[in-house]
């Protein structure tokens, strides 16, 4: 788990929401939403479920517009992307930072109950909101359980553009996701923190996974090599040369952007034995953008 971590400014992240909101639903959909909220002052938690559920009547799922919000979203909160969300979610993520917070153990009990009756687009809210939820140590348990799901939708909401994997997830569960999100796969570059969080064991763990991809006659996600470069070395350096000399072009392309990040001498080698996309690489062209864009398109 990092040593950093991060509590939300809940007030000026209510206000940011609301401002967005505000731009994009209709008259009666934001009096609903500020009727709903002050049922905090008086807390009654079935009223707060049904209305967490209800949502739905008065949102869509139209894409957020952050065109002339007030400021970025990260400078309210470190990695926090609200970009990728919907009205719908941002809708219910205000009532969610309306919940009282006060008695931990209360305010965990809600929640859980939240979880485990939430439909998919609720649990896509729920784990999305995760950045900006007070006591965030008490959530890692809900987080790592709600990598197993079979939900794609869900999984996403945890994995990708959501910085609290990174903050918060011991080493196992984080590897678990980067796993899970190659076998799935999902767009790598978009897991946020990739760069701290990245380790030797899970180098190890997404080498073997070639290796069974190869032993399949089968290709290797290119992005997995990402968070295989900076563990580089005389044990697996084989397998990089296999890469280069096998693979597909895109693969190649990324299997010597991992050597260019790698201050393995052997790779930087390998590397130079390649002018052409040592170059590109050089320039900029090649980037982990460039390969997840370029294997997902």
């Amino acid at each position: 788990m990092q040593a950093t971590t991060y509590q939300a400014d809940l007030a000026k992240i209510k206000e940011y929401l609301l401002q967005i909101i505000q731009k994009q639903a209709d008259t009666q959909a934001i009096t609903w939403l500020n009727e709903k909220a002050q049922l905090t002052s008086d807390f009654n938690p079935r009223s707060f479920y049904i209305a967490f559920g209800a949502a739905s009547r008065f949102f869509n799922k139209q894409p957020l517009s952050l065109s002339g919000a007030v400021l970025p979203a990260a400078k309210l909160r470190q990695g926090f992307q609200p970009d990728t969300w919907n009205l719908l979610q941002t809708a219910r993520t205000c009532l969610l930072l309306h919940l009282p917070h006060t008695d931990e153990a209360s305010y965990l009990n809600i929640l859980n109950k939240l979880f485990e009756t939430a439909d998919m687009d609720e649990q896509v809210a729920l784990y999305a909101a995760l950045p900006l939820l007070p006591h965030p140590e008490a959530l890692v348990a809900r987080t790592a359980d709600g990598i197993r799901t079979n939900m794609t939708t869900v999984f996403d909401a945890i994995a990708l553009h959501n910085p609290y994997p990174a903050d918060y997830l011991p080493e196992e569960a984080w590897n678990q996701m980067v796993l899970k999100a190659v076998f799935m796969q999902r767009p790598l570059y978009h897991i946020d923190g990739a760069d701290q969080r990245a380790n030797d064991k899970l180098a190890r763990i997404l080498i073997d996974f070639a290796h069974e991809r190869w032993a399949a006659h089968r290709q290797v996600m290119p992005e997995l090599w990402y968070f295989i470069a900076p563990y580089l070395n005389v044990d697996n350096i084989a397998d990089i040369e296999k890469a280069v000399d096998q693979g597909e072009p895109l693969e190649k392309e990324a299997v010597l952007l991992a050597c260019a990040q790698s201050p393995y001498a052997a790779a930087k080698t390998l590397l130079a034995q390649h002018p052409n996309i040592e170059k590109r690489i050089d320039d900029g062209t090649i980037t982990w953008q460039y390969i997840g864009q370029s294997y997902h398109q």
